[in-house]
């Protein structure tokens, strides 16, 4: 059994290890990513965010986090470790996002993402996310993928 749960401090070690090998792994480490992974409570939380954690027997798996950004909000720092993928526990992260946002009142949901992340791309896709031109202003220089989703009030598939 596999549940979905907000972050605290105790998952801090395992959302920095989970996000930075991915990050490493596909050369996509950048300065906003690293001030994310050191100080979540700072970059993430205190200025209206949240991140959820998927939990196996105790142990963070998955995590995905969403920062409000004036009207709308931005999905960040979506992993699964290999152990748990194919149990569409990316899905389950993104909606609770999804849910958050809307939540409060959120109007869309942005993501900024790399072409070399299919699996997550696809993701985003089935959710709804529009492919977009990407914004000239924005913080992740290895970003290649802008995705919208309008928020309304409905649930998502």
């Amino acid at each position: 059994m596999i549940e979905i749960d907000t972050f605290s401090s105790a998952d801090h070690e395992a959302y920095e290890a989970l996000n930075r090998a991915w990050l490493v792994e596909f050369g996509l480490l950048e300065e906003p990513d690293e001030r994310q992974l050191v100080d979540p409570e700072g970059e993430i939380l205190a200025i209206g965010g949240q991140i959820f954690v998927a939990r196996r027997d105790g142990e963070v798996v998955g995590t995905c986090a969403v920062v409000p950004h004036g009207d709308n909000a931005e999905l960040l720092k979506l992993t699964v470790a290999p152990s748990a993928q194919g149990l569409g526990l990316g899905r389950r992260l993104v909606q609770a996002c999804l849910e958050y946002a809307r939540g409060r009142g959120a109007r869309r949901m942005v993501l900024l993402s790399n072409a070399m992340l299919q699996p997550a791309v696809r993701l985003y896709e089935g959710l709804g996310f529009r492919h977009a031109p990407l914004p000239p202003d924005r913080a992740y220089q290895t970003a290649d993928v802008y995705m919208e989703l309008e928020l309304g009030s409905g649930s998502v598939a």
